[in-house]
């Protein structure tokens, strides 16, 4: 190799400096590549290592992506005790008062059982309650309490603080690229 050449390099390495990608499968391609630069991460920047045939893997940064958002929002929401999961049955129950179990498990894709666990919580600290339906005896009828109501409009609050910070790290188009293509899943 002649002075000043440059290495071939190895496949599923990345070039030591980053540079324009090629847009070997297009658009999606180079989208992709855009999105990755911004991708965040654990620590907050890129990792040290090549990814290899990860690059093309949806999944994989999905699931960076997810881990980032829900670190974030157990953050925002841990100024009021609430999980993620909790903040997701208050909001749904506050929009569909007298809400049965089953349907509120369905619609929230929750395990029946692991519901169950998650209202009782939310009733012991006076969230919640479960009240027998007039129209079927077998089935719980859903609402907030007063105090309830009082911590989810402080919730959302912070739940919108985290989704602004979303919109900052993914830029707002990309976010709703995102938002519609996951919603209509």
């Amino acid at each position: 190799m002649a002075s000043g050449d440059k290495p071939p390099n190895v496949k599923g390495e990345r070039p030591a400096m980053p540079g324009p990608r090629k847009a070997v499968k297009g658009a999606a391609r180079t989208r992709g590549a855009q999105l990755r630069h911004t991708m965040p991460t654990v620590r907050g920047s890129r990792p040290p290592a090549a990814l290899a045939v990860l690059e093309d893997h949806l999944g994989y940064f999905v699931r960076r992506l997810q881990i980032w958002i829900f670190q974030d929002f157990i953050r925002s929401l841990s100024r009021v005790d609430l999980s993620p999961a909790q903040f997701s049955v208050l909001v749904v129950t506050n929009a569909n008062r007298g809400l049965s179990q089953a349907v509120l498990a369905q619609t929230l894709g929750i395990e029946r059982a692991r519901l169950a666990r998650l209202l009782h919580r939310l009733e012991e600290r006076g969230l919640i309650q479960r009240l027998q339906s007039a129209s079927d005896g077998r089935r719980h009828a859903l609402q907030l309490t007063p105090t309830g109501r009082t911590l989810l409009t402080r919730a959302k609050h912070l739940a919108a603080r985290h989704e602004r910070r979303l919109i900052e790290k993914l830029g707002g188009e990309r976010h709703d690229l995102l938002l519609t293509a996951l919603r209509d899943l």
